[in-house]
């Protein structure tokens, strides 16, 4: 049987289940984790920097490693994360599964919080239903970086058939104590209340409708918001492994009904996660679906005005400029960094940053996970709703006249067959265009593809979408739609390569 060709992308290995995504395939990559954490010299247990980042935290080095799971409610998702717990636990290390699935951002916590090795959760976040994935996350809490992923990668190639079959049955694992069953809500909720100011949600009697778009969020995000004393519609969360016909997402589309019940309800917000709750999804009370770019400038506005918190800011390159706008009027720094919030987290291990951002729809904050949680920046929304006691539109307007319009888009580009993607990227590295729209290219960012960025603060961004078709991702900012349109048909004419 040939070796299955298992690449991790920009937040883990997907693949369709019972093609590529499959129980022998699984317990390859989940043995390969294993042998990474028992074996790699700076990031695996008894590695360099985890003893470090333990004795920096001023805690032991546990006497045997252990790696924490969970799982979303896809098809076969919490028998898959007992296949990877049974191969696991074959190696000589402690698997902690969680009793029903759990979100992203609940198995990055368990895995700081117990000081774990590593963590393994069993999702395809927002693809469509008939996939499946593995995400690995590291000691810190935060997604797999290219040299840990790379590592797995070529450890799964490595493997032989005997290596890979070797399993201690889920029962038996269990009953000898190297297989732990273990229920994570409370831990997580005492987490995000560390956090928060549940006692302004209390006093402002919120009524929010809750949607957990049929995901992990299910068992999370009405009951945190209920904690804190809202009033709770709940939307979808019974679980449905095909999510309704379809992908998991926050988008504007797949929210119709969170905004008919905040409409209906007369609710003050709605609120909402992806398929394994690391993302997150806002509805205003007139039923307007707020962009995760306005979020996270929402976000940090009420950090920094309402609760007084300071720090640098992380965004990625293709986010908008909003949040920068934002930390510069409270006169904090912003970092950029290339696409993926892995890159994102990997500054907010520092300590250094207040929040990081991302425009799909991720955020976290100082003294938490380095992963995106989207049940957290549900709350901080909710937080907010509580403090300003008005519609999020009305804030808007009002930072808008003080930092300006921020008005963005993104598309998804087919490249035409006859310009390979090598020829469009190394044509832009060496000729680029110095007009787009009509006005003059400033300057040219090549953190991660090309970002083209005029005076007045519009810019353009394009990047190869990094999946197996010829996708181009287009990204553009400008004050008003005119120039939202021009720079659109620019992009699309290069894309073409036309220009």
């Amino acid at each position: 049987m040939a070796t299955p060709n298992i690449k991790f992308g920009t937040s883990g290995w997907r693949a369709v289940i019972g093609e590529d995504f499959t129980v022998p395939a699984l317990r390859r990559v989940s043995h390969a984790a294993a042998e990474h954490v028992k074996e790699n010299r700076e990031y695996g247990y008894k590695g360099e920097e985890y003893l470090l980042s333990l004795r920096k935290a001023g805690k032991p080095a546990p006497k045997t490693p252990k790696v924490i799971i969970g799982y979303d409610t896809r098809y076969m998702s919490e028998d898959f994360a007992k296949n990877a717990a049974e191969a696991i636990a074959a190696e000589g290390i402690t698997a902690v599964i969680s009793d029903v699935e759990a979100p992203t951002p609940v198995v990055a916590w368990e895995v700081m919080r117990n000081s774990a090795s590593g963590g393994v959760m069993i999702t395809a976040s927002h693809n469509p239903p008939h996939f499946s994935g593995f995400k690995w996350t590291p000691y810190w809490g935060g997604p797999a970086l290219p040299e840990i992923t790379n590592d797995l990668e070529a450890r799964v190639q490595g493997l032989t058939i005997a290596e890979v079959d070797k399993i201690i049955p889920f029962d038996q694992g269990v009953s000898a104590g190297i297989i732990k069953v273990e229920d994570f809500h409370e831990n997580y909720f005492k987490q995000l209340e560390s956090l928060l100011d549940l006692g302004a949600v209390r006093k402002a009697g919120l009524k929010i409708a809750a949607d957990a778009v049929n995901g992990a969020a299910r068992s999370y995000l009405r009951p945190m918001l209920e904690k804190a004393g809202a009033k709770v519609t709940p939307l979808r969360e019974e679980r449905d492994v095909l999510f309704g016909g379809r992908a998991p997402d926050t988008g504007e589309e797949n929210l119709k009904g969170l905004k008919e019940a905040v409409v209906k309800g007369r609710l003050n917000i709605g609120l909402a996660c992806d398929g394994d709750a690391d993302r997150f999804g806002v509805i205003d009370s007139d039923g307007t679906w707020i962009s995760p770019n306005l979020v996270l400038g929402l976000a940090l506005e009420h950090l920094v005005k309402n609760r007084g918190m300071k720090g640098k800011v992380v965004r990625s390159v293709m986010t908008s400029h909003f949040m920068d706008a934002i930390a510069k009027s409270h006169g904090l720094e912003v970092r950029e960094t290339a696409v993926g919030f892995k890159h994102v987290g990997n500054l907010m291990r520092t300590g250094q940053y207040l929040m990081g951002g991302e425009e799909s729809g991720g955020l976290t904050l100082m003294n938490h996970v380095s992963e995106k949680d989207g049940i957290l920046a549900c709350m901080l929304m909710a937080e907010m709703a509580a403090y300003e006691r008005k519609p999020f539109k009305k804030i808007l307007a009002d930072l808008t006249k003080k930092v300006g319009t921020f008005t963005n888009t993104r598309l998804t580009l087919q490249l035409d067959k006859n310009v390979p993607m090598e020829r469009l990227v190394e044509r832009l590295r060496l000729n680029p265009p110095l007009s787009l729209g009509g006005a003059s290219v400033w300057r040219i960012d090549q953190t991660d593809g090309f970002k083209f960025i005029m005076k007045d603060g519009s810019w353009l961004g394009l990047r190869p979408a990094g999946t197996a078709e010829p996708l181009v991702r287009l990204y553009a900012e400008a004050p008003d739609q005119k120039k939202i349109a021009s720079l659109c048909e620019a992009g699309r004419r290069i894309v073409s390569g036309k220009f």
